[in-house]
């Protein structure tokens, strides 16, 4: 009787996340006047460093097994006939309209930047050394001449480039060749495989449950360092309110423009009709923030009120779930771009291109669960030379987003059902 009521009175996974939010902007405020800058630096921050680190070493495991698994889910090579391919080809495109949505909307607003510039400068001393050493790479790889970007993309060492997260874009080379290079064999000789795989992504999925359940503690530590780090200077948190509103509008502009714009050029169902058959799907999205947990409702309603083919519904909306996520891929891009500008680093256009390709091809791993994003967005930082530690700035108020993204996620997947079902 004890234990259910200590479940009934616990508090969900995203209020303690705001939770600690808040205590470890008091603790930083607290630290600051009692001179206690040394006791959060030594004792407190350490804990958000480790939950950081939790985030990176999933990371590349999780993209690869994720990607693994989608590729293999297909069945077989015939799965990218006429409907796999064009499935695959709408999601794609759709999400590269987010991502350049999402990099308009950061450049344009320029959220932040509205943090003091001289707080800036003093956290920006910390990684002078890091960004040195980007700008020496991007040297090199402007020397090498314009196909030089080739040995970027395929390994000549898988494992050497599994060590780092900065090869997180031949991981994933690797894994898609591996997958299609799977599905060309007859699947008694690779269900020992198959079954290895899916037990795999469920075990790193739950490892991925563990390390966002420490995320109140990580969360709390993070935002008392940088408090103390900004010495109490909320500019930030202006900053992180005109973060949190691009995101808002970018959303929008997804979901209730772009969207209705390809319905009603690309199918015969009236715009009208779909808004209204979505919007309970789109609720339930928010308030699950799971695009797999929304799944079963997203095709009953595609089925039922839109009329989509069971044979469409039940090939595109699955794979929709583990390649399509233009809401993540539209908050990665604002997200590194006002992380960038938070630390002072000016992104080139090359970077912005890098973002561009590993926002949409990260976008395929990205476990569809509460949180997941998190650990994908660490890795896409690492990419264009930001550290992984300036997910604080972000993560205290990324359990709303998270929701309202979910929400254009599932969105997208029964647009492209709707029109692939249309032709």
């Amino acid at each position: 009787m004890e234990n259910n009521t200590k479940q009934k009175v616990s508090l969900p996974l995203y209020l303690q996340i705001l939770a600690g939010m808040i205590v470890g902007i008091a603790i930083g405020l607290i630290a600051l006047p009692l001179k206690g800058e040394r006791f959060i630096q030594y004792w407190i921050v350490p804990w958000g460093q480790l939950f950081i680190r939790l985030l990176q070493l999933i990371a590349m495991p999780l993209i690869f097994v994720s990607l693994i698994k989608g590729v293999i889910g297909l069945e077989s090579i015939k799965s990218f006939s006429k409907l796999g391919a064009k499935t695959i080809l709408l999601y794609l495109s759709t999400t590269v309209v987010a991502v350049i949505l999402g990099l308009s909307t950061g450049l344009i607003a320029k959220p932040g930047n509205l943090v003091d510039k001289t707080q800036i400068e003093s956290l920006q001393d910390s990684y002078d050394l890091f960004v040195a050493e980007k700008k020496l790479a991007a040297e090199e790889t402007h020397e090498r001449g314009p196909l030089g970007f080739l040995n970027d993309i395929i390994p000549n060492n898988i494992i050497d480039a599994a060590s780092n997260n900065s090869g997180m874009l031949q991981v994933i080379f690797f894994a898609v060749f591996f997958a299609i290079a799977a599905l060309a064999i007859p699947k008694e000789k690779t269900k020992t495989i198959i079954a290895f795989f899916n037990g795999l992504n469920e075990i790193i999925f739950r490892m991925v449950d563990y390390i966002i359940a420490f995320a109140p503690i990580g969360v709390t530590a993070l935002m008392a360092g940088l408090v103390v780090s900004y010495g109490g200077e909320m500019s930030i948190f202006v900053a992180l309110g005109a973060y949190a509103l691009c995101i808002v509008g970018a959303m929008f502009i997804m979901a209730y423009l772009f969207y209705p714009l390809l319905i009603h050029l690309f199918s015969n169902t009236p715009v009208k009709k779909f808004l209204r058959a979505i919007y309970p799907v789109q609720l339930f999205a928010f308030t699950t923030s799971s695009s797999a947990a929304t799944l079963p409702y997203t095709m009953e309603t595609v089925e039922n009120e839109l009329g989509v083919s069971k044979e469409t519904a039940s090939f595109v909306l699955p794979v929709g779930t583990t390649v399509n996520m233009d809401g993540t891929s539209c908050y990665q891009a604002i997200a590194v771009l006002f992380i960038a500008q938070i630390l002072g680093i000016d992104l080139s256009l090359q970077q912005i291109l890098v973002v561009v390709g590993m926002t949409i091809l990260s976008s395929i791993g990205t476990p569809a669960i509460p949180g997941g994003s998190f650990v994908i967005l660490t890795m896409v930082l690492t990419s264009v030379g930001i550290p992984a530690e300036g997910l604080a700035l972000i993560i205290g108020i990324d359990r709303p987003l998270d929701m309202l993204r979910t929400a254009v996620n599932v969105t997208g997947d029964a647009v492209v059902s709707v029109i692939v079902d249309s032709k």
